[in-house]
């Protein structure tokens, strides 16, 4: 479908009836009755409260279908208070303030993207790929705001931030990582030498 056709679909009546009816029938298999449904389309601020949050609800799994997933990273926050966000089983003593800065300033929105190449790969050639693709990779309070707000996806592939790094005494770079192992979620350091194997997502985040 052209997007014109679509912006004239979404704009019409046909699509609002549609939608209306399709909404009002989930709403009264959740248990809601005809009041509750019609208190929804008051000019009231409880209306607008919940209005705005199914709006949230939908944008938001609208962009994950798309692999977008939007975060909020909170710069007023500690290195140490973001990782606690987190709730993980298990995170890396070396991932402290001391050996990996934070640098940002209020509340920021990102919109992380998990990219997989599919094949085993070195983290040199992961960002040459990335910036050719037109993305600059994910740093570490990205991936904390991530790993914080889609607890879950962890478990289904590892998730590398190639936008903070630490090098360790003998020069060795570092790099977090997200993963899961005999069901817990882990917090971890990995050494960007070793390469990254095919089941790992890069975050990365549009230029």
């Amino acid at each position: 479908m052209a997007k014109k056709d679509a912006n004239a679909i979404v704009s019409g009546a046909g699509w609002i009836l549609s939608f209306g009816n399709l909404f009002t029938k989930a709403l009264r298999e959740r248990g809601c009755t005809n009041d509750d449904i019609h208190a929804l389309v008051t000019d009231t601020e409880p209306a607008k409260l919940a209005i705005g949050k199914i709006a949230d609800a939908v944008a938001g799994i609208i962009q994950t279908v798309k692999n977008i997933f939007r975060v909020i990273i909170d710069y007023g926050k500690s290195l140490s208070e973001m990782v606690a966000s987190g709730m993980y089983n298990w995170v890396n003593p070396d991932i402290n303030g001391k050996n990996l800065s934070v640098e940002g300033t209020g509340k920021v929105e990102a919109n992380i993207e998990l990219i997989h190449f599919n094949r085993t790969m070195e983290s040199d050639e992961v960002l040459r790929e990335l910036d050719r693709m037109g993305y600059r990779p994910a740093n570490l309070p990205e991936l904390l705001a991530f790993g914080a707000s889609y607890p879950e996806k962890q478990r289904e592939f590892p998730i590398v931030a190639l936008g903070s790094i630490w090098r360790r005494l003998g020069g060795r770079r570092n790099v977090a990582f997200l993963y899961s192992c005999a069901g817990g979620r882990k917090l971890d350091l990995g050494w960007c030498e070793n390469g990254w194997g095919d089941r790992c997502r890069f975050a990365a985040v549009r230029k």
